[in-house]
């Protein structure tokens, strides 16, 4: 059974697999299509240090908010990751709110993202916040039906500054 859990080197070898499957079907978020894999092979112990610098207990640059990134996986094998933000600052509340996550391409369409965020959604209960604030592209009919699955009440849609779709915005229970 699947399950998150902090990231770790046991995971290293599917990490990568994954991060090259996302950049070369385009399919990642921003930051994994931008990461350079050689260097995080290179280096991975530092890359995990990286993945932590805003828990709590570490100083913030101006305009983050403290979260954490966990990783779902499968036995050894990674098949994707939630980033949940513990509180939501200005911009984290027209876009990304509380729980952000991706699923790897060839893990996609088994439920992985659907048991992601519930997982995400109990780890933000037991974090204090009650309704976790969930975004998506209007156009991602996957990610709508997974935060719907997941008791998602829309708030509505929204054109936000400095991105270039509209987005859904909704308020999901987390207990």
């Amino acid at each position: 059974m699947p399950e998150l859990v902090k990231p770790d080197a046991r995971y290293q070898t599917s990490f990568l697999e994954a991060v090259r499957e996302a950049q070369a079907d385009g399919s990642g978020l921003p930051d994994t299509m931008g990461f350079d894999v050689p260097a995080i092979a290179a280096d991975f112990p530092t890359f995990l240090t990286s993945l932590r610098r805003y828990e709590p207990g570490n100083e913030l640059p101006e305009g983050f908010v403290h979260s954490e990134y966990l990783w779902l996986v499968e036995g050894d094998t990674y098949l994707g990751r939630v980033s949940i933000r513990h509180t939501l600052n200005e911009r984290l509340r027209e876009f990304g709110g509380h729980i952000g996550y991706e699923i790897r391409p060839t893990a996609r369409r088994r439920g992985h993202a659907t048991l992601a965020l519930r997982l995400a959604l109990a780890r933000a209960h037991d974090l204090g916040i009650e309704r976790a604030l969930v975004t998506c592209d209007v156009e991602n009919i996957g990610s709508r039906a997974v935060i719907e699955a997941n008791g998602g009440e829309l708030e509505g849609e929204f054109t936000v500054p400095d991105y270039d779709q509209p987005l859904r915005r909704y308020w999901v229970p987390t207990a």
